[in-house]
């Protein structure tokens, strides 16, 4: 009964970039977008900590300004000149998504298309890729019934926001992460300890993947619930517990914002049973009702079966000098039809410390005299527990 931790894993696919004509940048900023003066000019345009790109492209030889829609006088007099403006247009983004990158803005990019591992999002002139694994898992836990594919075709004409994680022009891949993006957005609003509705994602060996829900009924965030944190119980398989899809509560435990990680447990949001006293296990008024009782230590009651030689062994642990047996009640509900000891929360004084014996509806008091502290006794019953079965 003594309960026995992980790290997310990214996969960033490559993706060739295609190249789009006719969409302009925002002048993000000198070093990063500075294209030949006789080709176009861009009136100043401040960078938000989040951009949305123009909603659909113009024509090659047209850019956007702040105040609208200008021809670009050098296509116009030298229509000649249209593949080299072209690719200093592409040159000057690419600039743009390398800053991007380097300052870490959040960029809202239109969904283009999709294709078997990802979505196509539009970035000016350019198209990036923002594979499957790296999207908010909102849309999938919205439909849960639909293949991620369907639901990529969805999304087309819609627009995202998007952390640039990877620009390498000579490569052309331009990578996005949703994921990242939401992280930015969303982390500030979660703590230590707060408790939410959530819905089980993938569920692996070492545990399950948790998206949380937040006020606006989205899933923005995703933890992990270790294999150890599903339930006071032992668990030898996560999917005995949880089910992919089903809607469960949990609590967080621990958040390394760092490395971008949320710790979930489903089980600390019950007290721990393994801190129990007799009389918590059986309440007062129900000790003489009939279904349950409390037996006195002067009362004649056998000891359960194979306490006896558990009690033997855990005498030769070091640091237990004597156990005593106590009292012996009856519970309402079968923990578990196995012999097994559970530790009392009540705190350890002059060196006693109580543990529970618990089989059936049959739970006994065990009485040590002992130097260790609780962490010790759980280790010492647990090498116990493992000589005996």
């Amino acid at each position: 009964m003594l309960a026995a931790a992980s790290s997310m894993s990214r996969f960033v696919p490559s993706s060739q970039i295609f190249g789009v004509d006719g969409v302009s940048r925002p002048f993000v900023s000198t070093a990063a977008m500075n294209p030949s003066p006789r080709c176009w000019s861009l009136r100043r345009r401040p960078l938000s900590s989040t951009f949305r790109a123009p909603s659909s492209a113009t024509p090659p030889g047209i850019v956007s300004s702040a105040s609208g829609v200008e021809e670009d006088e050098a296509v116009r007099e030298d229509p000649k000149s249209s593949d080299e403006t072209r690719q200093l247009r592409r040159s000057a983004d690419w600039k743009a998504a390398r800053a991007y990158k380097e300052s870490g803005v959040i960029y809202d990019g239109r969904v283009e298309g999709s294709n078997a591992g990802g979505l196509l999002i539009r970035f000016y002139s350019l198209v990036g890729f923002l594979p499957y694994p790296l999207m908010s898992p909102s849309p999938s836990c919205k439909e849960p019934q639909k293949p991620i594919q369907d639901i990529a075709k969805g999304l087309v004409g819609s627009y995202l926001s998007v952390k640039v994680i990877q620009a390498n022009e000579e490569e052309k891949k331009l990578i996005f992460s949703e994921k990242d993006a939401m992280w930015l957005k969303y982390s500030g609003q979660v703590n230590v300890g707060d408790i939410f509705d959530a819905r089980v994602g993938s569920v692996e060996d070492y545990g399950a993947f948790i998206h949380l829900r937040f006020p606006d009924g989205c899933y923005h965030l995703t933890g992990l619930v270790h294999v150890s944190e599903v339930s006071w119980d032992l668990v030898q398989d996560v999917r005995d517990f949880l089910t992919e899809g089903e809607e469960i509560k949990v609590k967080i435990i621990q958040i390394d914002r760092e490395k971008t990680r949320i710790t979930l447990s489903i089980k600390q949001l019950e007290d721990d049973p393994l801190l129990e006293t007799l009389d918590k296990v059986i309440s007062q008024e129900d000790q003489f009702n009939g279904d349950s009782q409390v037996m006195p230590n002067g009362a004649s009651v056998e000891s359960l079966p194979g306490l006896e030689s558990i009690c033997k062994e855990l005498l030769q642990e070091e640091g237990i000098s004597d156990i005593r047996i106590g009292r012996q009640g009856l519970e309402k509900r079968v923990v578990s039809q196995d012999l097994q000891l559970w530790l009392s929360n009540v705190p350890a004084k002059d060196n006693q410390f109580t543990l529970l014996a618990r089989s059936g509806r049959q739970v006994q008091e065990l009485h040590l005299t002992t130097t260790l502290d609780q962490e010790g006794i759980k280790r010492a019953v647990q090498r116990v527990l493992g000589r005996v079965e």
